[in-house]
Parts: structure tokens; sequence; C-alpha cells
């Protein structure tokens, strides 16, 4: 929920296709981001689904796609949540990434200063830490600052529930951890 009296972190992650782990694990790190004072906004899978593939030539833009970049311009600090799909982020999140070429000539360009935390969720180990360093490379060329921990889950192991709850203590921990950062450094970010 939003509440423009406070800084807002907005949450950018998810699938097509109903609220999965990605979403469910980005919504943990959000909801502890809101515990330190934040309002937070969450773009989830049908949100970035509803942008269509980012053409750089295009002369206008979608509503969906003009809600996302003014969100993102309101930010103080941004959670990015990706799936591992064969190895790396998908192209869903990838996509909205992509849009925020519309920054580029703000008086903040792309993501600069900005506290990014990073979540990647997996069937399997490997996708989990090939997907996190895609990220970190990705918001470092967005002039961002990765959070020194990124939330690597395998889900072949932690399952969600529909209540937001994890089925390990530890995993929900370390995405509580990746909102704490995020609200932690951005007030740093803010003063520099």
């Amino acid at each position: 929920m939003v509440d423009s009296s406070r800084p807002l972190v907005v949450g950018i992650g998810g699938s097509i296709g109903g609220i999965a782990s990605t979403e469910r694990a980005l919504m943990i790190a959000l909801d502890s981001a809101a515990g330190e004072g934040f309002s937070t906004r969450l773009f989830g899978g049908d949100a970035l689904a509803r942008l269509p593939l980012y053409n750089p030539k295009a002369l206008e833009r979608t509503e969906a796609e003009q809600e996302f970049v003014d969100a993102v311009r309101q930010a103080s600090a941004l959670i990015i949540a990706s799936p591992g799909y064969h190895g790396s982020l998908s192209g869903l999140v990838k996509n909205a990434l992509d849009l925020l070429e519309e920054t580029a000539r703000d008086a903040r360009p792309y993501l600069a200063d900005m506290p990014v935390g990073l979540i990647a969720t997996a069937y399997g180990w490997q996708a989990t830490g090939s997907t996190i360093a895609a990220l970190r490379s990705i918001v470092h060329a967005l002039r961002g600052w990765p959070t020194p921990f990124a939330a690597a889950i395998n889900t072949q192991i932690t399952k969600f529930d529909d209540e937001g709850g994890s089925s390990d203590a530890a995993v929900a921990e370390q995405l509580a951890l990746v909102g704490r950062q995020v609200a932690r450094f951005a007030p740093l970010a803010a003063n520099g």
C-alpha cells in the first residue's frame, strides 16, 4: 500500500499465471520493508505481463508502462525478484527493467544511487546463483547499489503458502533481511 508521507520501496517480480513462489518471496521482503516504516508497491507477475515488449523507438507509452516507470521514479529503493529460467532471470522481469531506459534523461537516471535488494527462486540451486549474478550485473549497469545480501531460494526445498508464509523459517528470515537492508540503505542514498 502506498502512503505518500513515507518513502517508497517498489517490488518487481513474479511470473505469469498467478502468484507463485517468486512473488510470494517478494511479498515477504516488501512486508519487512513496510515494517521499517516504508510504503510499498508491488509490480507482480500480472502487472509485469501487462507491459508490452520494450520498444526503444516507441513515441508513446501505455498506461501500464507509465505507471511502472512513475513508481520507480518515486521509489527510494527497489526489490527485484526473478525466477531462474535457464540459468538467468525471466524475460518478464528483464522486459520491465529494460523499460527503465525511459528514465535515462531524468535528474536521477535509471537506478542511480538507489539500494536494490535481490531475490532469485529456482527449482534447484544452480539457477539461483546465476540469476543473482545476472541481476547484480543489471543493477550495476543501471547505476544502482545491490544490497550486500541477496536471497537465493531453492523452491524444490522451500514452499510458500497462500497466507504469506514459508515452510522454512531461515528462508523467511533471509527474505526479511533483504527488505530490512533496502530500508536501512535508502536514507543513505537520499543523503548522498
